[in-house]
């Protein structure tokens, strides 16, 4: 087998403008199926986009001969159950972040891949980017010295969104803070070399209803090395911005627009000297399709038998972590 052949589970808006092209851009993977809720609507896109079998449910393009692997671009609440339908079925399965709803059931989808022998990974894809490995690379050569304290945030407006099912909480789980904090803060734990917590807090902006997931937060956490992580999350932004910065005793690193592909993103090494800011290096980088790299890599696994760089263990702390933000919420 020279090419994994994929089956995008969820084909929503974001599967056709990101995940379709990804995988077709990438050198050792195809698409041969995709599923919708709708089989008509499953057929029209199968039709105007060529690829070759539409299903209306995630059982039924599993159960495909002409599937080896599948990508799950779901509603949160169906990253959990599509998983386990994957697992059973023998089909290698990389999943949208979050990971799940919770924890527990995190654990449950990696323990069915690895009963089933079977690839599992979560698309933390900005473990892929460049710049993000570059600040990886500075803070564990301990460059900026111990690192004190790190903020993160990623806003946008949710309003203009099609995922509607974004402000539902049976659906989402959680609100921005599932949706993108996520991406924060994994980004934060990877640079930091994926510690352990010691404390989490969170605080939210809700309607109050319960039906409907928080409309901006802000997570708090101790990591046991001693570093303070500060991630701010939210749905009801003007506009779209990503920043994060790492702090240490010896100098800061710092970009915006860190999250998206196909940009050239700046990261920005702030040296001190008796305490002034000393010098400011400026590192440019095309950051490439990073959703292409993290399908790429994932095939990779799969044709070679290496187990993936985003381990399973490092998503499921990453949703213990939220999920104590939103239960120790204030």
């Amino acid at each position: 087998m020279n090419n994994v052949r994929y089956g995008i589970i969820g084909f929503g808006a974001f599967a056709e403008r990101a995940i379709l092209p990804a995988i077709r851009s990438s050198p050792n993977s195809v698409v041969t199926a995709i599923q919708k809720r709708s089989l008509a609507e499953a057929e029209a896109k199968r039709r105007e986009h060529g690829v070759p079998f539409a299903f209306d449910s995630a059982e039924a393009l599993c159960a495909s001969a002409e599937v080896d692997a599948v990508f799950i671009v779901s509603s949160n609440a169906r990253h959990h159950p599509e998983t386990l339908i994957a697992a059973r079925h023998g089909k290698h399965v990389l999943t949208e972040k979050p990971m799940a709803l919770s924890a527990a059931q995190g654990r449950e989808m990696a323990e069915a891949c690895r009963t089933a022998g079977v690839k599992f990974m979560v698309g933390h894809m900005l473990r892929f980017s460049p710049l993000v490995r570059r600040m990886h690379e500075l803070v564990s050569s301990g460059a900026l010295g111990d690192i004190t304290a790190v903020r993160a945030e990623f806003f946008y407006d949710a309003g203009i969104s099609h995922r509607r099912w974004l402000w539902n909480a049976a659906e989402a789980g959680g609100g921005p803070l599932f949706d993108v904090g996520i991406h924060c803060l994994d980004t934060v734990r990877f640079v930091l070399g994926d510690p352990e917590t010691a404390e989490v807090t969170g605080m939210t902006r809700d309607d109050g209803d319960g039906t409907r997931v928080e409309r901006s937060s802000l997570m708090n956490v101790r990591f046991r090395t001693g570093t303070l992580c500060s991630v701010y999350s939210s749905f009801e932004a003007p506009y779209r911005r990503t920043f994060i910065e790492f702090i240490g005793s010896r100098g800061t690193l710092s970009a915006f627009n860190f999250t998206p592909s196909r940009v050239t993103a700046v990261l920005e090494w702030t040296k001190g000297a008796e305490g002034l800011p000393a010098e400011t290096l400026r590192e440019p980088f095309d950051v490439p399709d990073l959703y292409e790299a993290e399908v790429s890599h994932f095939s990779r696994c799969v044709l070679t038998g290496e187990a993936p760089a985003v381990r399973w263990e490092e998503s499921v702390r990453n949703q213990e972590i939220l999920d104590a933000a939103l239960i120790h919420r204030r």
